[in-house]
């Protein structure tokens, strides 16, 4: 058994096995994070945990967890708000969409949604201040999307709402050493839109972000002091285009966007 007498900073995200929450763990695993991943898959996650203790010599624990189910959430809650295990830096990434729209979808997936997306990040953020304010020290990232901007489902009203609270936060906890950031990407190469079972296949390639990439400007951001980061010219452009054009045709453009992906 290796013994380790410095104290190592810990970070825990959520949807840690694939995509940007995978590309997060890899970057704070090179940077000798122990760390606790979430997420539902528990066979993958002992795989890639196992993986990262091996190569970067850190601790890693696993978290099995379903964040629409309350007591599944309670347990991560627990473990965010643990004293004498604090996490330094919390990844808020879980989360999913659904390929139907609203007026057609099972209100059950509605609510899935909204409690992955809105309730967990929200609970988990609420559960860590507590051991970060009275550390002086920590760091919380939501994954949000430029979705958040444009009409697009309840998935984007979801990312609408956790970029404003997150921008409200870093407001509020300025001057405390804690920073909260929220991360805007666009179109990523990742498993979400396989899971959704929507179809991406006339976006052009340019429009794609490479997830490794996405996470290292996030984090680059975030250590700033930024509240806020878009990765990609190409989405910065059109966030802003989307915040200041005229709300019919920013409407007309998000729903567009999702008839297309459910066809």
């Amino acid at each position: 058994m290796k013994f380790r007498l410095i104290s190592m900073p810990r970070a825990l995200i959520t949807g840690a096995t694939a995509g940007i929450g995978a590309a997060f763990t890899r970057l704070l695993a090179e940077r000798k994070y122990d760390l606790v991943l979430v997420a539902r898959d528990l066979p993958r996650m002992q795989e890639q945990a196992e993986g990262y203790r091996n190569r970067y010599g850190i601790q890693v624990e696993v978290l099995q967890a379903d964040l629409s189910v309350l007591s599944e959430l309670a347990r991560v809650e627990e473990r965010v708000a643990r004293l004498n295990e604090p996490i330094d830096v919390l990844i808020n990434n879980a989360g999913f969409g659904l390929n139907k729209s609203f007026s057609t979808s099972a209100i059950d997936d509605e609510q899935k949604l909204l409690d992955v997306l809105v309730t967990a990040p929200m609970r988990l953020t609420h559960a860590a201040l507590p051991q970060m304010r009275s550390r002086k020290t920590g760091t919380i990232i939501n994954v949000s999307s430029v979705a958040g901007w444009i009409a697009g489902g309840t998935y984007s009203a979801a990312k609408s709402y956790l970029t404003v609270f997150t921008e409200s936060l870093h407001t509020e906890l300025q001057g405390t050493g804690v920073t909260a950031h929220v991360l805007c990407p666009g179109f990523t190469h990742t498993e979400f839109h396989q899971r959704g079972r929507m179809k991406m296949n006339g976006l052009p390639s340019f429009m794609w972000l490479d997830a490794d990439r996405v996470v290292a400007d996030a984090w680059s951001a975030a250590q700033s002091g930024k509240a806020i980061s878009v990765p990609g010219t190409q989405y910065k452009i059109l966030s802003w285009v989307s915040r200041k054009a005229p709300r019919g045709w920013v409407r007309r453009i998000g729903m567009g966007v999702r008839v297309r992906q459910r066809r």
